[in-house]
């Protein structure tokens, strides 16, 4: 996605913009707007744009004046310059610069989309040559070794291959290590790789790609079976001093292998990172530690259900969440556990919840257990894990403590969660149910804490960002779906509560 900012002194002219143009559909997102140039330049130096959309006339700055100052930060900011003014000296001098287009106000909507595409074309034409300059022989890289490891390549192409990127196994033999960074963040990703390849990468005997997972792997080449890893693991792990800051990798290796065989390195690799689920404090795992994988026969179910099943009826949330605490904490120190049989306790459990809960209220509310499933299969660590099911248990709580709210609430809030998409208002659900709206609004903050409109929004954004994790639908649909028409509003109301853009939300799930 590609950003934009927009300068203009005129606030409905930016507002405009935000809603006459359906900024996601053109593969845009609008990261920051200011009212003068030198607001704008302050900006741009910390909030970076592909595009400038900017107003000739502004106080402090001017549109040319900003255009040439942000041009010399980045000579590749593509500028789209609105104005009021048709005077040749104002055409001349943008041309100068190098604009994309000089639109005459009012806007002519269908000219700035027509400018904007073509833009985006330029832009992502030359983004495209710099990839492959700069990351192309990598991407080759990372794609030719995953490929050989996972036995997606033939050995005869793999070596081809290998020689023309001088990727070859230096060694007779070799372990892979994967380190697993922070999925969230791309950006620190990046940093991670960086260091990891500057730590290791130089050495003739080691190679670093990444794999289709995102995991950085590292495949390091030793003369024999018996050769000691610790060398390799300990210089990886002293990445976690180099900067405080960042968050804690995680540090996985294989056995020793043949170098052809260096794929069942790999598997045991990415399978022992999935220990980290029972250890997280561990500063690495290597497969076939016996304090980490000696499996025991754990066939009975090691929890007292009907402990969980009397908090679930008194309603107490805060014990119930300790004894989940508790028990996982008790599970993961047995000897034998594996992250396997954890994940199988956390989804019986989970399951246990759904029926008693079913069993109490006589209703099915599915929606309540969906992001504890997933939560418990994609559990990246031991309290990634208990917290899923504390969250399962908690809205189980909560779902039996709204049977006691007030009858009209509840109402209301079943119109919510059924009819989310559709345009609701306090006037229009005051006069379905009955209720002065002013009335229904002072009644809906007692009993939730929050305005009908702050709930609403926070419940449209959730959905929001289910769609984003599980649907390929285009952002401006998704906002439909969930109730925006207005795909800047949406933006607006995304970022306010999740942090990112729906875009950046997108590309880290």
């Amino acid at each position: 996605m590609l950003k934009v900012f927009i300068a203009d002194d005129e606030p409905f002219i930016i507002e405009g913009l935000f809603d006459m143009i359906d900024w996601a559909s053109l593969g845009l997102e609008i990261v920051g707007h200011a009212e003068n140039g030198r607001l704008a330049l302050e900006a741009l130096a910390h909030t970076p744009a592909d595009i400038l959309i900017t107003d000739i006339s502004m106080p402090v700055m001017n549109g040319l004046e900003l255009i040439a100052a942000a041009r010399e930060r980045q000579p590749n900011l593509k500028v789209i310059v609105l104005s009021a003014y048709s005077e040749f000296d104002y055409l001349r001098e943008g041309m100068k610069l190098g604009i994309e287009n000089y639109l005459l106000k009012p806007i002519n909507v269908t000219e700035l989309k027509e400018t904007l595409s073509n833009t985006v074309m330029k832009l992502n034409s030359q983004k495209a040559e710099t990839l492959l300059s700069d990351y192309g022989i990598q991407l080759m890289k990372d794609n030719t070794l995953y490929r050989w490891l996972t036995g997606s390549m033939a050995e005869e192409e793999f070596h081809e291959r290998a020689a023309m990127l001088g990727i070859e196994p230096a060694a007779p033999y070799t372990a892979a290590v994967v380190v697993r960074g922070d999925p969230e963040s791309a950006e620190r990703s990046d940093r991670l790789f960086a260091a990891v390849a500057a730590a290791l990468g130089g050495e003739r005997s080691c190679l670093v790609f990444r794999d289709m997972d995102g995991d950085i792997v590292v495949l390091a080449g030793f003369d024999d079976r018996q050769a000691d890893k610790t060398a390799v693991l300990q210089t990886l792990s002293a990445l976690r001093n180099a900067d405080p800051g960042e968050r804690p990798f995680r540090l996985s290796s294989g056995r020793i292998h043949e170098s052809p065989q260096a794929s069942a390195s790999y598997r045991e690799a990415k399978k022992a990172q999935e220990y980290f689920l029972i250890y997280p404090e561990w500063e690495w795992i290597d497969y076939g530690d016996p304090r980490a994988f000696s499996q025991a026969s754990l066939s009975e179910f090691p929890i007292d259900w009907q402990a969980y099943a009397k908090l679930l009826v008194a309603k107490d949330s805060g014990k119930l969440a300790a004894l989940i605490a508790g028990d996982f904490e008790r599970l993961r120190r047995m000897e034998g556990v594996t992250p396997s049989y954890l994940q199988e306790i956390a989804l019986e459990l989970i399951v246990r919840f759904k029926m008693e809960l079913k069993e109490i209220k006589r209703t099915e509310e599915p929606e309540l257990f969906a992001a504890g499933f997933e939560g418990v299969r994609n559990a990246a660590d031991f309290n990634a894990l208990a917290e899923a099911v504390r969250g399962v248990a908690a809205r189980c709580v909560e779902s039996l403590v709204r049977d006691t709210r007030s009858p009209v609430v509840l109402q209301v809030l079943n119109v919510i969660h059924e009819r989310y998409a559709d345009e609701l208002s306090l006037k229009m659900l005051g006069a379905q149910f009955h209720i002065h709206p002013v009335y229904l609004g002072q009644l809906f903050i007692k009993e939730t804490n929050e305005s009908f409109t702050e709930y609403i929004n926070k419940y449209r954004i959730e959905k929001a960002k289910e769609l984003l994790r599980t649907t390929h639908h285009k952002v401006h649909e998704i906002a439909r779906l969930v109730g925006y028409w207005e795909t800047g509003y949406f933006y607006k109301q995304f970022k306010k509560y999740v942090g990112v853009s729906p875009t950046e939300f997108k590309a880290l799930v």
